[in-house]
């Protein structure tokens, strides 16, 4: 692992440590890389609870309770779609924190509306209200990837720190 994503995930855990809070995360594009980084450190155990993986619409439906209706009128790509991936995330994890990503990596898949590196993301603290953003970063694959890997846990660590 990178020398910045095992610093982000150390200040991370630390932080959650601190409080008490364990994490939990819903990743499309990312593919699961964001549970990949923080249970490469060592004591994650005590902080990250689960992580759900749903790169298919019908796994963000099933496994998080994504509203079909949702998907129809925003897409996969979407604050809205992102909003309650997190919310389903905490409401099925022990967690008192949770985060979503979805997004276009690329190389194809990409629209006028939602070029290539468009990626939504969400987070949430057990008891409030899902907060949203959406980015668009440049690069190939891995790097719209690792771009949203690393805003999703800078995010994180900024919102509830």
């Amino acid at each position: 692992m990178d020398t910045q994503l095992e610093a982000l995930s150390r200040r991370l855990g630390e932080h959650l440590l601190a409080r008490g809070w364990r994490l939990a995360s819903a990743e499309s594009c990312t593919g699961g890389w964001i549970a990949e980084v923080v249970t490469a450190t060592a004591g994650s155990s005590n902080w990250f609870d689960c992580g759900f993986v749903t790169y298919s619409n019908d796994a963000k439906c099933a496994l998080l309770g994504v509203s079909p209706i949702t998907l129809a009128r925003h897409g996969a790509v979407s604050e809205a779609t992102t909003a309650e991936m997190v919310t389903g995330t905490l409401r099925r994890a022990e967690a008192e924190l949770a985060l979503s990503v979805s997004g276009v990596a690329g190389p194809g898949g990409g629209s006028p509306e939602k070029p290539v590196g468009t990626v939504c993301f969400g987070w949430i603290r057990r008891g409030e209200t899902a907060q949203t953003a959406t980015c668009h970063f440049d690069g190939d694959r891995e790097s719209v990837r690792r771009q949203a890997v690393v805003f999703a846990l800078t995010e994180l660590i900024r919102r509830y720190a």
